[in-house]
């Protein structure tokens, strides 16, 4: 019964082990480019990936085909590899994601990284109607336009790395928004491209001056807006709960799956016990059963000659 027990013990540790192994999560990497993702033409910019602390292996692809690997000089809570690419050009203006190693487990791919190269085609020129000064509530139009033909445009907000608002068409385009609040205060460019990777030189900035109503207390673009600035890569390095984020392990699902695994192999090491425990409570009773049984039988069995003298 010792080396059944023990046999029981290793294998359920052995399966809490393989399962919990199996069942490791481990969270998609943040990848961002630094200064930025629209890069002058034969500018050099970095493309930096963060996985988990015990990260020990990145790999950079771009276009869905590997194109670089990396180790962590430092591992650590900022465990961050970073792909240097020394002149951008439209050979290496893309999408981009990473990927991580730990162990024997590799992550799931980052968010995808659009890396833009600019000053490619002329510059185009930017407006805002009815004018560059409203009130909050008003509903305003940008218009970009570029002398030669295109077949996009880009509108973006400075001051942060916005998500750009496309735009099809030939020469311009209108770009609405609204209606306005104070959160749309701001300098804007545009952009004329081909497709989303190439873009011309940006455009001379435009202002928008948004004077707020006093019965106004709102600071945020009303579900009409037409585009979001609330979009930023950096934020995603920069705050302290996205860095320590427990999801970035998910202990609770392998804890409650070795808990299980605990108790299951203990019910069976218990039943195990119990059945052994029975087995010889009944081989006892049946000895003791038949020990009494002979003790009744062996005076019948014994006949002693009488003596008739």
């Amino acid at each position: 019964m010792t080396s059944t027990f023990t046999a029981l013990l290793c294998l359920g540790l052995y399966l809490s082990q393989t399962i919990g192994a199996q069942t490791q999560i481990l969270s998609k990497p943040i990848i961002w480019a630094k200064p930025n993702f629209m890069i002058p033409k034969g500018r050099p910019v970095k493309i930096l990936c963060q996985g988990i602390p015990e990260a020990t292996e990145y790999q950079l692809y771009f276009e869905g085909r590997l194109s670089a690997r990396q180790s962590p000089r430092q591992p650590g809570i900022r465990n961050i590899v970073s792909f240097p690419i020394s002149a951008m050009t439209l050979l290496t203006a893309g999408q981009y994601r990473c990927i991580y190693r730990s162990g024997e487990l590799w992550s799931n791919p980052s968010d995808p990284l659009d890396l833009v190269v600019t000053e490619m085609y002329d510059t185009p020129t930017l407006s805002v109607h009815p004018r560059p000064e409203v009130s909050s509530g008003d509903n305003v139009t940008f218009y970009c336009r570029l002398e030669t033909a295109t077949n996009m445009f880009f509108l973006l907000k400075e001051g942060r790395s916005s998500r750009p608002q496309p735009r099809y068409g030939n020469t311009q385009v209108g770009f609405p928004v609204g209606p306005v609040s104070t959160a749309h205060r701001g300098t804007y460019r545009c952009f004329g491209s081909y497709n989303n990777h190439a873009w011309s030189f940006p455009s001379e900035p435009v202002k928008l001056l948004v004077t707020e109503d006093a019965g106004d207390t709102s600071l945020a673009p009303t579900e009409h807006t037409s585009f979001s600035d609330s979009w930023d890569p950096h934020l995603l390095t920069t705050n302290p709960a996205v860095q320590q984020d427990p999801a970035l392990w998910n202990h609770t699902a392998q804890n409650l799956l070795r808990m299980g695994l605990a108790f299951l192999v203990l019910v069976v090491l218990g039943y195990l016990l119990t059945e052994g425990w029975l087995c010889r409570k009944r081989i006892q009773q049946e000895l003791q059963g038949t020990g009494r049984q002979e003790l009744k039988i062996a005076p019948t069995a014994i006949s002693l000659p009488v003596d008739k003298y």
